[in-house]
């Protein structure tokens, strides 16, 4: 998403009163956007950008988690990872900055959560990685940016996809006003590059890239057009590799009447079931022109493919998520 700041006084912070920690929910769910999904340690856990403290200063200091046994039954985490925990944050000059979309892999025994700092202006955006124990956290920081953009590029969004065949990591990242997709091949570390994929960014892309993979078909999916419009929405593309070349396939979600500017999503499989669901953010408001504005909110719906692999276009809800609860299990790998 392009990140803008939010400025409010300190003081009215301080005097707003917490969100609930704990809540049994409806779509949308909680306030948030940008959200990761996975299915792990016999929970759903969403990470979203925001979704915190509003006595939070400022507002994108600091990353949260929700987690869920069955889609219903939300908690919501102690803080992941502060701005201030982040010693190389303030050493491009920038006067302001923020944290953004996070991305959850789990990967050698440990927890890695991808981000982006912000803003793009007046230096280039950076992704940061940080490592964990839990998927609850707490997460420290690698201690240096893992990408930093610039040259029309802008290091935003990151999302990591370990291929289920060769089991490599590639971390996918970038979009907004220069819309272009960039794909990297990831050292076994999780936090080091090893080289760039050359890959032709696909049509309608924005920003927020997603991949998953099912019956040896790769998604591709990605957020289209402007963040706080009308216009926003979720495309996605096919391949059979991790990497590409990549098939236009069609939007899968767009708003409607009452639910507009869809987007910046992920996908996760319940393992016992097979049934996939997509988390997204939207705003809760009939159509109009935009720019929106308030707070955009986290929902989940349940996924359908057609016979061929297709995914059929997501029809928005707003009751409770379909139950799915989770078998229990030991912490390993995400189900992606």
């Amino acid at each position: 998403m392009r990140f803008t700041l939010l400025v409010a006084a300190v003081a009215s912070l301080a005097a707003a009163p917490p969100p609930p920690a704990v809540v049994t929910a409806h779509n949308p769910l909680f306030v948030g956007a940008d959200p990761d999904i996975v299915a792990l340690c016999g929970r759903w856990w969403v990470y979203p950008t925001g979704a915190g403290d509003p006595r939070d200063a400022p507002p994108a200091s600091r990353f949260y988690a929700w987690s869920s046994p069955d889609l219903r039954r939300w908690t919501r985490s102690q803080p992941l990872l502060r701005m201030s925990d982040i010693s190389w944050i303030k050493s491009d000059g920038a006067p302001d900055h923020g944290l953004w979309a996070p991305s959850l892999t789990a990967a050698n025994g440990h927890y890695y959560l991808y981000y982006s700092v912000g803003p793009q202006n007046p230096t280039p955006s950076r992704l940061g990685v940080a490592v964990g124990d839990s998927p609850a956290g707490p997460f420290v920081d690698s201690g240096k940016p893992l990408l930093t953009g610039g040259h029309g590029f802008e290091a935003i969004d990151p999302m990591v996809f370990v291929d289920p065949r060769s089991g490599k990591p590639y971390l996918y990242a970038g979009g907004s006003a220069g819309a272009t997709l960039r794909i990297f091949e990831l050292k076994p570390d999780m936090t080091e590059i090893e080289r760039e994929i050359p890959v032709a960014t696909p049509p309608h892309f924005t920003e927020g890239s997603f991949v998953h993979e099912r019956a040896g078909i790769y998604y591709l999916s990605y957020s289209h057009g402007h963040w706080n419009g009308p216009d926003y929405s979720v495309h996605y593309a096919t391949s059979s590799t991790p990497v590409g070349p990549w098939t236009y396939r069609g939007a899968i979600l767009t708003g409607d009447t009452t639910h507009q500017g869809p987007g910046h999503h992920a996908f996760a499989q319940n393992p016992a079931t097979g049934q996939w669901f997509i988390a997204y953010h939207r705003w809760d408001r009939g159509i109009g022109p935009g720019p929106y504005q308030g707070d955009r909110k986290v929902a989940i719906d349940a996924i359908r493919y057609a016979a061929d692999g297709a995914i059929l276009p997501v029809t928005m809800t707003d009751g409770p998520p379909p139950p799915s609860p989770l078998p229990p299990s030991t912490c390993q790998e995400p189900h992606r």
